[in-house]
């Protein structure tokens, strides 16, 4: 964590509005980061609250995500969600990972990034980079999301939770790639279990 911290800043999304951090990580699903970046923006250029996404027919709203991909379905999602939210909270996003995953389609992945991003709880995100990540340098040896989160529950410290996926994140789409990883580049190769197998092969040069 220390060595990620002096590459990277951490990032602040959606100016930290819970709400707003919630719509995007849907958004985010299975898309990257400039392609929701684009849906975001244009989406809350035109719908700036709750009750406007609420109110809203997902039609209208589907130009405005479809960078985001799979937009006929998230166009639903973030409405349902949103209308979710204004009928059985009060219009407020839950703060706690068991009222999140009461919303339509919001899975662990997505709770644990609003609470994250949006309220800086601690919790860990697993996406895909957590994923492939924690399990090359030998992190956790796990062959699901869910399972990851539960492992690195148990062995990082809590003060590191909060920066853990942003971190990770930016070092998985700059050198811990999942094609081609720029094993030169990084500063964890002496930490890698991977990187340490391949090298006892002889498929590196140290």
């Amino acid at each position: 964590m220390e060595n990620l911290q002096n590459l990277y800043d951490l990032r602040v999304f959606e100016e930290g509005d819970p709400y707003r951090v919630l719509i995007r990580t849907i958004l985010s699903q299975r898309t990257r980061d400039d392609n929701t970046d684009r849906a975001s923006a244009q989406l809350f250029s035109q719908y700036k609250t709750m009750n406007d996404i609420a109110n809203a027919d997902p039609a209208l709203l589907e130009p405005l995500i479809r960078p985001a991909g799979f937009y006929h379905v998230k166009a639903r999602r973030i409405v349902e969600v949103s209308r979710k939210l204004l009928d059985d909270f009060k219009g407020k996003v839950p703060s706690n990972i068991k009222g999140l995953l009461e919303l339509p389609g919001v899975g662990r992945k997505t709770a644990n990034c609003v609470l994250v991003y949006g309220f800086q709880k601690p919790a860990i995100p697993v996406d895909v980079h957590v994923h492939r990540i924690s399990n090359r340098l030998g992190l956790v040896n796990t062959q699901k999301p869910e399972e990851t989160e539960e492992e690195l529950e148990k062995i990082v410290p809590r003060e590191y939770w909060i920066e853990l996926n942003d971190l990770m994140v930016q070092f998985g789409q700059t050198i811990c790639r999942p094609q081609s990883p720029l094993h030169e580049e990084c500063p964890l190769q002496k930490l890698c279990d991977y990187y340490q197998n391949q090298l006892k092969e002889g498929n590196f040069k140290e």
